[in-house]
């Protein structure tokens, strides 16, 4: 069963800020000879790395509000500039928008069961990608859409 992974996405604005400062990583990385591969390091390896690997996505949480979703690939061990041991969570550069929802802060991943992510915000909701995501969370959490 899988299980998916959950973080907040610091000093990004939106889901088109993410993509633009995302793209740039991969064009640094052509440039200078290295693999384009996407990845986010963060300090720990997931101990359920096995069920993060069986399907699951990182859930980018933007301003409060989950937004946006990236499935992981793969998981590396990798070492930070200050020679300390880190995670290298590799990421599908494609971006899935999600329901909006609210979520509170915290500091670093959290795993995210499936049965708690919000839903993938479907082609006939197309209402909803035009509203202020903060709108459209207050409005999901009244329950009015």
């Amino acid at each position: 069963m899988s299980v998916n992974l959950i973080k907040l996405c610091v000093g990004i604005d939106d889901i088109d800020h993410l993509a633009r400062v995302q793209q740039a990583r991969l064009e640094t990385a052509r440039a200078n000879g290295e693999p384009e591969v996407l990845r986010h390091v963060t300090r720990n390896m997931p101990r359920r790395r096995d069920e993060v690997l069986d399907g699951g996505s990182l859930f980018w949480v933007i301003r409060r509000v989950i937004l946006v979703r990236q499935r992981i690939v793969g998981l590396e061990s990798v070492e930070r500039d200050d020679g300390r041991p880190a995670c290298a969570i590799i990421l599908d550069p494609e971006h899935v928008r999600t329901m909006p929802r609210r979520f509170r802060a915290f500091q670093g991943w959290r795993y995210f069961p499936p049965d708690d992510a919000p839903p993938d915000l479907s082609e006939h909701m197309g209402v909803m990608t035009e509203l202020p995501a903060e709108m459209a969370a207050e409005l999901r959490d009244l329950g009015l859409i």
